[in-house]
């Protein structure tokens, strides 16, 4: 969406198989190199639980033993599938961690970006741990607990060999994933832009994907002159493309990741104060730095900061 806001795989037959199976490939791995690359490997402290935050569980779901979470996993680092299926990420860690706070097990299950909300409301998930932009719009149908910042990024293939300037998309191909923040940006504000500066707005108002993965693949492969996703979604694609990628401008309007929840959800206050426990005690921090996103730590946990 910032951060994705709501979140086939057909390919013209003239794709290069190399370069798509070099981003398929490098997203469902849990390394890359560099500075600040993701680390599965990286120790983080034991999460005990906390009788004070045990104690703010609702009777239902402490019974249970377990917070059921829904996470679109193609958004790596944030959420997205290791070599053998696994689920995997910042926001998976994230979620153990504050459900190892409340004394429970967390259950991540991967789903398509769009139904995560829809699945809270309708009790199948009690919480949505998927990059989701803390927004005034989302408010109204579900609690937000910040956890995290923000902001959009564009990329290009490498020396952006078609001159793409940032500020200026229109009449281009760009490639989003179905439901974000990014897609909502192209509709909502660059093509009205475009519209009044007599040109032609962005192709397709976005060429739009169910999957991140296959939003970077659409640039790899020439299908697409750009790719707009969330800073650190953009930044981690550029690291696992083997050089093929490049960065385009910088992260531009940032703003808070919130864990969402059912609107008036008993269960918020027990989330807000394990998030904040996390900050608190360190454990945040290593698990931000396992996954190379230490940049977009926050110092205090809200309900319903929204800052838009």
């Amino acid at each position: 969406m910032t951060a994705r806001t709501q979140r086939t795989r057909l390919f013209a037959a003239g794709v290069a198989a190399v370069s798509v199976s070099l981003v398929l490939s490098a997203c469902s791995s849990s390394k890359s190199e560099g500075s600040g690359a993701p680390n599965a490997s990286a120790t983080v402290n034991e999460v005990k639980a906390d009788d004070k935050l045990v104690a703010l569980v609702p009777a239902d779901i402490k019974s249970a033993g377990k917070l059921v979470v829904g996470a679109d996993a193609s958004y790596a680092p944030d959420e997205f599938k290791d070599d053998s299926g696994k689920v995997i990420g910042m926001d998976v860690d994230l979620a153990n961690a504050i459900a190892a706070k409340l004394g429970l097990k967390a259950e991540v299950q991967d789903s398509g970006f769009t139904a995560i909300i829809p699945g809270i409301q309708s009790n199948k998930f009690q919480l949505g741990m998927s990059s989701f932009t803390d927004n005034k719009e989302r408010e109204q149908v579900v609690d937000m607990v910040t956890y995290f910042n923000s902001g959009s990024a564009i990329a290009v293939k490498k020396g952006n060999p078609e001159k793409i300037d940032p500020k200026d998309l229109c009449g281009k191909k760009v490639a989003v994933q179905t439901g974000t923040t990014q897609a909502d940006e192209i509709k909502d504000t660059r093509n009205p832009d475009c519209a009044k500066a007599g040109k032609p707005g962005v192709q397709n108002d976005g060429d739009k994907f169910d999957l991140q993965t296959d939003v970077t693949n659409a640039v790899v492969s020439g299908r697409d002159q750009a790719m707009m996703a969330d800073s650190q979604v953009v930044d981690y694609a550029i690291k696992q493309a083997g050089g093929q990628l490049e960065k385009l401008g910088d992260t531009y309007g940032v703003a808070p990741y919130g864990v969402a929840l059912a609107k008036g959800s008993k269960l918020t206050p027990a989330i807000q104060g394990a998030v904040q426990s996390l900050i608190d005690d360190g454990t945040y921090k290593q698990i931000l730095a396992k996954w190379g996103v230490e940049a977009g730590a926050i110092d205090k946990s809200t309900v319903n900061g929204a800052v838009s």
